[in-house]
């Protein structure tokens, strides 16, 4: 049987989950080589001193947390529930969701007052214990492994506090949701130790992979033509990461220019640099910003 390298990092993942697939694509879009498949208990990096765990995600707090593993991925709802002692990195920007409360549709309950003494049932106790305790709302919290979404109907609980992405599955179970408790997506979490010991430099190279494949979601690299008289225009417009690239084209009084987009303006400019002149825009994806 193969044995993990001690010289290597380690990084914990959920083995099979919500988080899963988008992990494995996040990890090979960093540049890094591994094979993967459900039987696999860990993988050893091609072309970098990682070694990757797959496991339960309730485990990974403790991996980190004990040194075990060096970083894990898990959600940020992980990290509230258990609190466990790591440092957070990164936030990731995939497994979006958040915590809702909700009750039956046909409920007469209509609002947070209406669950005061009532039974509530969660996979987050202590989350939702927190939540209701701040708001000066007594109910009783009941802790539930598996398919929270039932439990009204078998009348265990009048509301549920349960984790969703889109809220299809609430609805699909006729519930409404009140109110949301917190947001949560996919980070990354550091044991605190190997942060302060020789492991602190691959763990800053490998930090230097993933913010360059965050820093590219924020933008498009755009490419387009131009009279050379709305360059002053274009620069004001898309001043690129420092400035735009401009070549001339064979055409007399026209250049080409090169520049990124931010994606939360993206189709906003690019209506603004069609009204002022700019012809045939060519838009691509960014790889990786570093």
């Amino acid at each position: 049987m193969k044995t993990l390298n001690d010289k290597n990092l380690k990084l914990a993942i959920q083995k099979q989950g919500r988080l899963t697939d988008e992990t494995l694509e996040f990890l090979r879009k960093s540049g890094l080589e591994f094979e993967s498949y459900n039987q696999r208990l860990f993988s050893l990096c091609r072309n970098f001193p990682l070694e990757i765990l797959y496991v339960r995600d309730d485990d990974i707090p403790d991996y980190v947390a004990s040194g075990t593993v060096d970083l894990g991925i898990l959600g940020q709802n992980i990290l509230n529930e258990e609190r466990p002692k790591v440092k957070k990195l990164l936030n990731l920007r995939y497994g979006f969701c958040s915590l809702m409360v909700a009750v039956p549709k046909d409920s007469d309950i209509k609002d947070l007052a209406g669950l005061k003494r009532k039974t509530i049932a969660t996979s987050f106790p202590e989350s939702t214990k927190k939540f209701f305790k701040e708001k000066n709302i007594p109910v009783k919290v009941v802790r539930i492994s598996g398919s929270v979404e039932i439990t009204p109907a078998l009348g265990v609980a009048q509301a549920v506090v349960d984790l969703t992405s889109t809220g299809s599955t609430l609805a699909l179970n006729d519930l409404k949701t009140l109110t949301k408790i917190y947001d949560s997506e996919a980070v990354l979490v550091a044991n605190e130790k190997s942060l302060l010991n020789g492991r602190k430099i691959l763990i800053d190279k490998l930090l230097t992979r993933f913010k360059g494949v965050l820093s590219a979601k924020d933008y498009k690299y755009v490419m387009m033509n131009a009279p050379e008289e709305i360059l002053p225009k274009i620069k004001k417009m898309v001043p690129g990461l420092k400035s735009p690239t401009i070549a001339p084209l064979a055409k007399t009084g026209w250049i080409s220019v090169q520049t990124v987009i931010k994606e939360e303006v993206f189709w906003e400019t690019i209506e603004r640099l069609r009204n002022i002149g700019a012809q045939g825009i060519i838009v691509l994806p960014i790889e990786k910003i570093i």
